[in-house]
Formats: C-alpha cells, structure tokens, sequence
C-alpha cells in the first residue's frame, strides 16, 4: 500500500499538488478502518458470521476466541465513535491525563429528576466514552477475580463459565499483581530501575504484609491481596509497566486477517468500521435482519449472529427499542459508589530501617461485606506512594501509578516528603432489589439512541454498605498502616486546590462522590422467564443476538467487573464455535 496519497493518474505531486488537509480519521480509515468505498461493499455484498457491536474489552476478547476456533469466520466490528487514542492514556504522555472526563465522556440517556434533586449523596452516572476502544482507553485496570460467595445470587452454570475462563481472561488483559511487578530481579537491579521510576518493592511488601497480619483488627474484611493490575507487556513489546487498552490489539488482529486474506490463504476477515451509530436492530418474529445506522442499513444475514459489545446502559436502550416485548429490560440496576480518602503515615512509622527507596508505590485490594450480607459488598482500592521528590518524579510517578483516577495530588505529596500517602478509592455495592432504581425508555427523548431514563435513589442498605466501607477504611489506615500509634492524618480539602492535613477524620459530605460507576444488571442473565438474558447469552425472544458486559450482572457484587466481562465473552464464543460445529454435522 503507498505510503501517500497518490493514484496512476495523480503521482505524488504530478501533475498538480496531491490532497493537502488529510485528517487523523482519514490516515486510520485508508489503513485500517473500511473506507466509505469499503462500507458500502460491506453493505451490499459481504457476508459475516458475527457482527459485532462495539469495539471495547468484549469484542475483542470475543473475535479473538472465535478466531482461534475458526480461523475462516468472518467479523465485523461496528463502533460508533472515530479513532480517538492509540493505547491508554496512561502510557502516553503526561498531558494525557486532562483527556480524562469532560468531552471525552457522553451521557446517552436522561437522568430522573428525583435523582437529581433528591437530598442525597448519588446524583449522577458516570457516562460512556464514545471512541474507538470505548473505556478501555481510560480505566483504572484493576482486575481483581470474584470467588464463588462474591457471586451470590449468579447462575451456577454461569459462575462456572466464569471460573473455567479467568485464566485466559487473566492473560488476554495480561493481569499481573503488584508484588510481582518487579520481584523477580535480583536487589542491584531494582536499584537500577528506582532511578528511572518507581519501584513496588518494599514499600509493597510492607503494606501488603500488615494487611495480612492484622486483618482480624478489621471485622469485615475477608480478604487481602497484591492488587492484580491489566499492566505487564514485556512478552510483548518489552515494556515493565503499560495499561491495558483494545484499539492496538484489535488494529493488530485485523491487519493480521487482512494480510492472511490478500496472501489467498483462505483465512477470515476481520474488518472495523468507526463513526457507525447502531440506531436500532430490524427484527421479524425474534429475528434480527438489519442494523439501522447513521450510515445506512447494514443487512444481518441468514447465518450471521449479532453480538453486543458495546457497554451496559446503550445496548439495554437498543434491546428496549427493537424488541419492545422482552420483559425485565431494565427493570433492575446496580452499579458502584465512591468514598475517596486520602491519608498519609510517617514513613518512620512504616520503614523503621529505611528499606523504602525515594520513590515507591503499592497496591492493594483490600475486599469486605457489611452485616456479613454478600449483598452488601465493598472493596478498597489501596495505593501507597512514598516520594521524597515528588516535582522532579511527577511525571514518572503518573504514568506508573496503580490508578490515575485516584491518586496523590502535587499538594499532597509536596507536604509529605517524610511520609507515606495512601489514596483510597472505596467501591461498594448499590442495591439491585431496590425497585426505585432502574433504567427504562423516555418516551419525550426522540433520538432512539439515547431515549431512556435512569433512576437511582439509595436506600437503607446502600447506606449501611456504606457506612461499613468508610468506617473499614478509617480504622485500616489507623490500626493496621498507622500501626495504632495515633500519628495517621487525612487530608481534608478547602477552595480550590487548596486543603491541609489532620488527624481528624473528613466528614461524608468530604469524601463520599456523587457520581456511581461500573453500572450492570439492566440485560441480566439467568433461568428466569423475567431475566432478558438466557444462559447461553442470547436475548430472550431473539433467535441470533447474543449480549455481553457488566449488563449480564445478576447483582453487581463490589469487585472491579472488566475481566469477568471477559471471561464470560470468551465463554459466549466458545458455546457460539460449539454450536457451529455442531450445525454441520
């Protein structure tokens, strides 16, 4: 392929000057993305066996086991955004960061003004991000594996489907824990690399060690680990600490069918086409025969199936929209709110030998109920930095921090040069029996898109979980990492970014966010007739559409959902490659 836009007639300058404003989107659709040229063959004479919609963790985790299954099937991937980031904004530089949020965050429905206005703490629903990659490109990538009781209420044969793939789910994120970041090199190694970036050495396996040791002196914890973070990559480009995000992923898999295709090897094709809205799925008797999207009718063939990979909340409106008649669309929500604290300890209290180098993190996961009630769960994200120069390894420090989203500010660290900071990002469980939460149609919005209402409005549980959440990480910041010596202080925020430290712990009002993320349960899975989703991940009252994601969440539990996600869409594949085979014999 020419490395420029140039034709027989029209070469390279020859004979008037070649096109001059090319765009970004333009580049990626000439070499990866189908070109307008390109879509409308695909709409007119292609055939697929899988069409898939969304380009995030589920879809690739889904075209990758489908193509190792079956080498020869055809995919397409319909993402509704353009090509946005390369890789996560993590791994890029650090002005990367003020990507986070803002335009970079759609909100394709409308929130009930009880929800809103309600005197509460929960006001709002942290929205989707609408690119190439989907979140992918911009989350925390804490992969934590829920056991058995922390999927109370699931399926057994889907808790199963989930243990049976957590491995290979594990491996496609490419989870690693924290304590195993840097501990297979020997000490003068470790000391090479602490003057290029932080370490998760002792500081690590200190705070990992007093978690474990004094966790009778938290009555509601149950369990305590090396945090499992989506970051190592060595294997495959040879960098220590990298994010893990799709689009790079996905591009390689593509190139690889399309380069296998043009050889005439007979292989599958996979193809990606971008800024494509999925409006609504045509469907005769349970049926899906045609996508109406903002380009056009994309037709879904006799033997193709249809896969939704595409979050929570935009394939719920897209199910209630095309298939008006499935019951429990929607009628039950979870997601998960946020208490954010901010401590620190005297690094003497923590290194009384001075083993912690000059710049080090950690990263637990600290996991617990309230009430001893599994449906009641909270976990708390634990990240440790100690920094005796934090101006000179600002930059260094962020793009290795266990989570961006929560971390240390430059006041903070700045006043804390002889201390250890702890940022704790504490996710608890939102009710799904309560029925004033739920996500249905709004009949005033007329963009089919977006055209729902979500309503949330915590209740006594939700507020018992969270106070058990906050009091469990007061007391382990206090009894275990302060080691009961009275000397842990929190930082409590004024104007701007302005705030000073105290041993008197923050109020609610300080700590508690208004915003709730990893939402699920609206497309739940289960033996039901009321659950819309049947075991084998098909829609209810659908013939060839299948659904994946945190949707699928029967109750929501507290653990970070990606890799369960991703689990379950290579199980979805696995049980679709089954059934092909099974067809042609």
């Amino acid at each position: 392929m020419s490395a420029t836009s140039a034709s027989p007639n029209l070469q390279h300058g020859y004979p008037t000057p070649g096109p001059q404003t090319p765009t970004g989107q333009e580049v990626m659709d000439h070499v990866f993305f189908l070109s307008n040229t390109a879509w409308k063959q695909a709409r007119e004479f292609n055939i697929y066996d899988y069409i898939l919609v969304g380009s995030g963790f589920c879809a690739l985790a889904f075209a990758r086991r489908i193509l190792e299954h079956d080498s020869k099937a055809a995919i397409l991937i319909v993402e509704r955004g353009p090509f946005f980031l390369p890789e996560h904004f993590q791994n890029l530089p650090t002005p990367f960061k003020q990507t986070l949020g803002g335009l970079s965050e759609t909100f394709p429905w409308t929130l009930s003004s009880a929800t809103v206005n309600r005197k509460q703490f929960i006001h709002w629903q942290h929205g989707m991000v609408p690119f190439f990659g989907g979140r992918s490109i911009m989350w925390s990538a804490w992969c934590p594996r829920p056991n058995e009781r922390e999927m109370d209420g699931w399926p057994k044969a889907t808790i199963v489907a989930a243990q049976k793939n957590f491995e290979t789910a594990e491996k496609l994120l490419r989870v690693r824990p924290a304590d195993k970041i840097d501990s297979d090199r020997s000490a003068l190694e470790n000391e090479l690399i602490a003057k290029t970036r932080p370490v998760y050495g002792a500081l690590q396996t200190r705070v990992q060690s007093l978690l474990s040791e004094n966790v009778a002196k938290l009555p509601m914890v149950y369990r305590t680990e090396a945090a499992p973070l989506a970051c190592a990559a060595e294997k495959v480009d040879g960098i220590d600490f990298q994010k893990f995000s799709t689009p790079g992923e996905l591009l390689a898999l593509a190139d690889k069918s399309r380069a296998a295709a043009e050889a005439g090897s007979g292989l599958g094709k996979l193809e990606i086409v971008t800024n494509c809205v999925v409006e609504r799925i045509v469907q005769q008797d349970g049926v899906a025969t045609a996508l109406q999207t903002n380009r056009g009718v994309l037709p879904v063939t006799d033997k193709a199936k249809l896969i939704l990979c595409m979050g929570t909340l935009p394939p719920t409106t897209l199910v209630a929209n095309s298939f008006p008649a499935i019951r429990g669309v929607g009628d039950r929500f979870t997601a998960h709110f946020i208490t954010s604290i901010v401590a620190r300890v005297p690094r003497a209290v923590l290194d009384p030998d001075d083993k912690f180098g000059s710049l080090e993190l950690g990263a637990c996961y600290v996991a617990g109920v309230a009430d001893n009630d599994y449906k009641k769960q909270f976990h708390i994200q634990l990240s440790a930095l100690a920094d005796r120069n934090p101006i000179k390894n600002a930059g260094i420090a962020l793009r290795y921090m266990p989570d961006v989203v929560a971390t240390a500010t430059m006041n903070q660290l700045l006043t804390s040069k002889d201390h250890v900071v702890f940022v704790c990002a504490v996710l608890g469980e939102l009710d799904y029996r309560n029925p004033q939460n739920w996500f249905r149609k709004d009949l005033q919005e007329p963009n089919p898109t977006c055209n729902s209402l979500l309503q949330v409005l915590e209740n006594h549980d939700d507020l018992t979980t969270w106070d058990a959440m906050d009091l469990t990480t007061f007391e382990m910041l206090e009894k275990v990492l302060g080691r009961e010596q009275g000397q842990t202080e929190y930082w409590h925020s004024t104007e701007g970014n302005a705030g000073y430290w105290d041993k008197c712990r923050p109020g609610k009002d300080k700590i508690r966010i208004d915003a709730l993320v990893h939402e699920g349960s609206t497309l739940r899975i289960g033996e039901e007739g009321d659950a819309p989703v049947d075991l084998n991940y098909k829609l209810r009252g659908s013939e060839n559409v299948y659904v994946t994601g945190g949707g699928l969440w029967p109750q929501g539990g507290s653990w970070n959902p990606t890799m369960t996600m991703v689990a379950l869409a290579q199980d979805l594949a696995d049980k679709l490659a089954a059934q092909k085979v099974s067809s042609k014999q």
